[in-house]
């Protein structure tokens, strides 16, 4: 192995290292570290001295765990800015959530992830657990990924899902490219996606894209809500929705314009 591939090596451990650390709210053991990564003891300790060392993990000694270190909220805040949805977004978001009675969401595609990028909802009209800001996982599965699919051409498509896989999630899901062809093609000719308990059961969501004025895709608008709801009210959403992607786009191009800053919430 060259010394480049060994510091590969290096760098994919430390990183599912992290993984492991953050998997439980009390941290981890070194002992737990190396049972659940199948690395030896001594190089996970080496692996935690350089972590521990660049602060992103920290040795919490009485414990004699380790557990995230501060320069990860610090990545985490990175991210957030560079995501960077502007307050105007943000507010068109909460009024979908207010004006269609449900939890609203707003999603971009960044790299080769579609990131949930905002969550508007109410005790009583919460988001699915686990969409959350930075959300990336089952864009096969969620109506705001079916849309940002549905943007891209077959050979795309067909890269994404070689990359990212189609996990069963529910007994629902679509879980063959052809199947997903299908669906992707429906969503292209009526300009919004549906999903029907196919990434939670108890859960359906329905969005529309935001595009710029040159017609391209710079993310979604979805609203989720229980299957009976959805089922009575879809049709009824539909074009608060659409109104809502289009408000959201215009914020969006507005904010490129002038990139000083967002606008106040």
């Amino acid at each position: 192995m060259t010394a480049h591939e060994t510091g590969m090596a290096s760098v994919q451990k430390a990183f599912a290292l992290l993984d492991v650390v953050a998997g439980d709210p009390r941290g981890a053991t070194a002992k737990d570290i190396s049972t659940e990564l199948g690395i030896p003891l001594p190089s996970v300790y080496r692996l935690l001295q350089t972590l521990v060392a660049s602060e992103h993990v920290v040795h919490l000694r009485d414990q004699r765990r380790y557990g995230l270190g501060y320069k990860v909220h610090a990545l985490d805040t990175s991210l957030r800015q560079q995501v960077g949805t502007p307050g105007t977004v943000r507010r068109a978001v909460r009024e979908l959530h207010a004006s269609a009675d449900a939890a609203a969401y707003f999603a971009v595609y960044r790299g080769d992830a579609i990131v949930l990028a905002h969550v508007a909802d109410s005790p009583r009209r919460p988001r699915i657990d686990p969409l959350d800001f930075g959300f990336t996982d089952a864009a096969h599965a969620t109506a705001f990924g079916k849309i940002l699919l549905s943007r891209m051409d077959d050979e795309e498509v067909a890269e994404y899902l070689d990359r990212h896989g189609m996990r069963p999630l529910t007994e629902r899901t679509l879980t063959t490219p052809e199947r997903l062809g299908q669906e992707l093609g429906r969503v292209r000719a009526e300009g919004i996606a549906t999903e029907r308990e196919e990434f939670v059961p108890g859960a359906s969501c329905l969005a529309a894209p935001v595009v710029d004025a040159a017609g391209r895709t710079l993310g979604s608008v979805a609203v989720s809500l229980r299957p009976s709801d959805f089922e009575r009210r879809h049709r009824t959403i539909a074009p608060v929705l659409r109104d809502a992607a289009d408000r959201v786009g215009r914020a969006l191009r507005a904010a490129e314009a002038c990139p000083a800053g967002p606008a106040a919430d």
